[in-house]
Protein backbone atom coordinates (compact mmCIF):
# COMPACT_ATOMS: atom_id res chain seq x y z
CA UNK A 1 0.00 0.00 0.00
CA UNK A 2 1.32 3.43 -0.88
CA UNK A 3 1.62 6.30 1.56
CA UNK A 4 -1.31 8.02 -0.09
CA UNK A 5 -3.42 4.87 0.08
CA UNK A 6 -2.73 4.72 3.80
CA UNK A 7 -3.74 8.36 4.21
CA UNK A 8 -6.89 7.76 2.17
CA UNK A 9 -7.91 4.76 4.25
CA UNK A 10 -7.49 6.69 7.48
CA UNK A 11 -9.37 9.67 6.02
CA UNK A 12 -12.39 7.48 5.20
CA UNK A 13 -12.34 6.13 8.76
CA UNK A 14 -12.25 9.67 10.17
CA UNK A 15 -15.29 10.63 8.11
CA UNK A 16 -17.20 7.50 9.14
CA UNK A 17 -16.40 7.94 12.84
CA UNK A 18 -17.43 11.61 12.72
CA UNK A 19 -20.82 10.61 11.33
CA UNK A 20 -21.10 7.90 13.99
CA UNK A 21 -20.40 10.52 16.67
CA UNK A 22 -23.10 12.78 15.15
CA UNK A 23 -25.66 9.96 15.34
CA UNK A 24 -24.68 9.16 18.94
CA UNK A 25 -25.09 12.85 19.83
CA UNK A 26 -28.52 12.87 18.19
CA UNK A 27 -29.52 9.81 20.23
CA UNK A 28 -28.41 11.42 23.47
CA UNK A 29 -30.14 14.69 22.64
CA UNK A 30 -33.42 12.82 22.16
CA UNK A 31 -33.23 10.67 25.30
CA UNK A 32 -36.47 12.24 26.61
CA UNK A 33 -38.32 12.82 23.32
CA UNK A 34 -41.66 11.06 23.72
CA UNK A 35 -43.25 12.43 20.54
CA UNK A 36 -41.65 12.80 17.11
CA UNK A 37 -43.24 14.07 13.90
CA UNK A 38 -45.06 10.77 13.42
CA UNK A 39 -46.39 10.82 17.00
CA UNK A 40 -44.23 7.99 18.36
CA UNK A 41 -41.31 8.11 20.80
CA UNK A 42 -37.84 8.71 19.37
CA UNK A 43 -36.11 5.53 18.18
CA UNK A 44 -32.40 5.09 18.69
CA UNK A 45 -30.32 5.15 15.52
CA UNK A 46 -27.22 3.08 14.78
CA UNK A 47 -24.56 3.45 12.10
CA UNK A 48 -23.64 0.47 9.91
CA UNK A 49 -20.16 0.47 8.35
CA UNK A 50 -18.98 -1.38 5.27
CA UNK A 51 -15.65 -1.79 3.54
CA UNK A 52 -15.00 0.28 0.43
CA UNK A 53 -14.03 -2.18 -2.27
CA UNK A 54 -14.49 -0.28 -5.52
CA UNK A 55 -12.48 2.61 -6.86
CA UNK A 56 -12.75 5.05 -9.71
CA UNK A 57 -11.41 3.86 -13.09
CA UNK A 58 -8.21 5.87 -12.77
CA UNK A 59 -7.58 4.57 -9.24
CA UNK A 60 -8.16 0.97 -10.41
CA UNK A 61 -5.52 1.30 -13.12
CA UNK A 62 -3.12 3.04 -10.75
CA UNK A 63 -3.57 0.32 -8.12
CA UNK A 64 -3.06 -2.40 -10.72
CA UNK A 65 0.12 -0.69 -11.93
CA UNK A 66 1.43 -0.45 -8.36
CA UNK A 67 0.39 -4.04 -7.52
CA UNK A 68 -1.72 -2.79 -4.64
CA UNK A 69 -3.93 -5.39 -2.97
CA UNK A 70 -4.95 -3.36 0.07
CA UNK A 71 -8.44 -2.26 1.02
CA UNK A 72 -9.71 1.20 0.35
CA UNK A 73 -11.21 2.19 3.68
CA UNK A 74 -14.62 2.27 5.25
CA UNK A 75 -17.88 4.08 4.69
CA UNK A 76 -21.29 4.29 6.28
CA UNK A 77 -23.62 1.98 4.38
CA UNK A 78 -26.75 3.01 6.27
CA UNK A 79 -28.18 4.46 9.43
CA UNK A 80 -30.79 2.15 10.91
CA UNK A 81 -33.42 2.60 13.61
CA UNK A 82 -33.40 0.30 16.61
CA UNK A 83 -36.88 -1.23 16.96
CA UNK A 84 -36.51 -2.44 20.54
CA UNK A 85 -39.36 -1.10 22.67
CA UNK A 86 -38.70 1.75 25.06
CA UNK A 87 -39.47 1.59 28.75
CA UNK A 88 -42.84 2.62 30.13
CA UNK A 89 -43.10 5.10 32.96
CA UNK A 90 -46.25 5.78 34.96
CA UNK A 91 -47.10 9.49 34.60
CA UNK A 92 -50.83 10.07 34.02
CA UNK A 93 -50.33 13.85 33.84
CA UNK A 94 -47.96 13.61 30.85
CA UNK A 95 -49.55 14.68 27.53
CA UNK A 96 -48.26 11.50 25.81
CA UNK A 97 -49.61 9.10 28.45
CA UNK A 98 -51.80 6.25 27.20
CA UNK A 99 -55.23 5.42 28.64
CA UNK A 100 -53.56 3.55 31.55
CA UNK A 101 -51.35 6.53 32.43
CA UNK A 102 -48.07 5.11 31.08
CA UNK A 103 -45.67 7.07 28.89
CA UNK A 104 -43.45 5.16 26.45
CA UNK A 105 -39.92 6.52 26.61
CA UNK A 106 -37.35 6.36 23.79
CA UNK A 107 -35.22 3.21 23.61
CA UNK A 108 -32.02 5.21 24.18
CA UNK A 109 -29.72 3.95 26.94
CA UNK A 110 -27.39 6.78 27.98
CA UNK A 111 -24.72 4.41 29.32
CA UNK A 112 -24.66 2.46 26.05
CA UNK A 113 -24.44 5.70 24.08
CA UNK A 114 -21.54 6.90 26.24
CA UNK A 115 -19.69 3.62 25.60
CA UNK A 116 -20.32 4.04 21.86
CA UNK A 117 -19.10 7.64 22.06
CA UNK A 118 -15.87 6.58 23.78
CA UNK A 119 -15.38 3.85 21.17
CA UNK A 120 -15.90 6.31 18.30
CA UNK A 121 -13.54 8.78 19.94
CA UNK A 122 -10.82 6.12 20.39
CA UNK A 123 -11.21 5.00 16.77
CA UNK A 124 -10.93 8.61 15.62
CA UNK A 125 -7.77 9.08 17.71
CA UNK A 126 -6.26 5.85 16.35
CA UNK A 127 -6.75 7.04 12.78
CA UNK A 128 -5.27 10.45 13.58
CA UNK A 129 -2.24 8.61 14.98
CA UNK A 130 -2.01 6.51 11.81
CA UNK A 131 -2.11 9.67 9.67
CA UNK A 132 0.58 11.35 11.76
CA UNK A 133 2.77 8.22 11.57
CA UNK A 134 2.34 8.09 7.79
CA UNK A 135 3.25 11.79 7.53
CA UNK A 136 6.38 11.14 9.62
CA UNK A 137 7.32 8.22 7.35
CA UNK A 138 6.89 10.42 4.28
CA UNK A 139 9.09 13.09 5.85
CA UNK A 140 11.80 10.53 6.69
CA UNK A 141 11.62 9.13 3.17
CA UNK A 142 12.15 12.60 1.72
CA UNK A 143 15.12 13.15 4.09
CA UNK A 144 16.75 9.99 2.76
CA UNK A 145 16.55 11.42 -0.77
CA UNK A 146 18.53 14.56 0.18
Amino acid sequence: MSFFGSLGTSATALTAQRLRMDVISQNMANVDTTRTEDGTPYKRKAVIFEEITERSNFAKYLDRAMNSAAGYGVRVSEIVEDDTPGSKVYDPSHPDADEDGYVTKPNVNVVEEMVNMISANRSYEANITAINTTKAMIAKTLEIGK
